[in-house]
Order: structure tokens, then sequence, then C-alpha cells
């Protein structure tokens, strides 16, 4: 299963998603990549997103930046994205992805929702996953408004605190929904 993350220009939001997203799931059938609606070409991970990753344990050094696609869209089972706009122009790029792209912030709420309401069924993280994506249109009406993770590019390291500490949470509890036996312990 691949999980997409795609931010405006893939070096401080979404490269802490493929990088972290690991972290709540133990499961060798996920493979994490990010990318930029406006992305740069081959540039590292912003310095502060870094030390970030350092922090959590993660060696971002290999990290280079790439400008999302067409093809690396189709290519994806799941993509999340950090804003309206982004969503908008992931869905512009590729509209047959369109039912599998969300803001991670309204993952997390729609994978809580299903989770609560018995309506995730499998024995495996995949089937997990699609269960919870089969629902999204009809759950979605019951979802608080989506927000967005600003943007922290070119802001102070605080900025850089705040996106970092939101997309661990919404991990967290997309974690606690689609393998809540493992999700406890992520954080």
């Amino acid at each position: 299963m691949k999980v997409l993350f795609v931010c405006t220009g893939n070096i401080c939001r979404s490269p802490m998603g493929e990088l972290m997203f690991p972290l709540f799931f133990h499961d060798d059938s996920i493979v994490t990549d990010s990318a930029g609606v406006q992305g740069l070409v081959d540039s590292p991970i912003d310095p502060s997103s870094a030390r970030l990753m350092r922090a959590d344990g993660i060696d971002p050094s290999a990290f280079r930046s790439k400008r999302l696609t067409p093809q690396l869209a189709m290519g994806s089972d799941l993509i999340l994205c950090f804003t309206e706009h982004q969503r908008a122009k992931i869905v512009e790029l590729a509209p047959r992805i369109r039912s599998h792209t969300f803001l991670l912030t309204d993952f997390a709420d729609l994978c809580d929702y299903c989770a609560k309401n018995g309506l995730i069924e499998g024995d495996t993280l995949e089937e997990r996953l699609d269960s919870v994506l089969a629902n999204a249109s009809l759950v979605r009406p019951m979802l608080p408004p989506v927000h967005d993770i600003d943007d922290p590019y070119r802001k102070d390291f605080p900025a850089f605190e705040t996106a970092h500490q939101q997309i661990g949470e919404a991990f967290a509890t997309i974690a606690a929904a689609l393998e809540p036996a493992k999700g406890a312990h992520a954080g």
C-alpha cells in the first residue's frame, strides 16, 4: 500500500509525513513517499523539519524533494495533503484519485469516526483502510469542518513544531483507528 504525502514545496510538511508515518504503523506493506504541488526538485528537507526528524530518531539526510506528477498520484493508494488548496491542485492534476485524496486532519477524523461507529472491517491494515475509503462519502457530512495544517516555510521554529505536533496527532488518531492494538504506543 502506497501512501503519498503532498504539500506545496515538498521540503517542510510532506517530508515530515513521509518520514514519520512508518513510526505509527509496523506493517511492511506500507510504502510512503512525498511530493509538492509546486515541488522544488532535488532539494533537501528544510533544516527545521530535519531537526524535528532527528529528534524523532529519523535520519532525514537522504531525502530529496520532487514535484507531483499525474503518474505519481495515480500510483498511490492514499494521498494525504495539508490544505484544501493542495487537495484541489492534486484532484486537478489527477481527477481519478479524488476519492483517495484527503487533508491529513480530515482523514484522521474520518478514521476516528469509522472506528467509533464500527465501520472498519478487515484483517489486514490494507483491508481496514479500504473499508474507511469505502465509507468516506457517506461519513463526510458527519465530520467536523476540515482544517489545514499551516505551512511553516520561512517561519520561526515554533511554526515547524506546531506542524510537527499536528501531523503526529493525526497519525496517532489514524493508527488508533486502523491498528487499535498498536496505535496507542505511538505518540
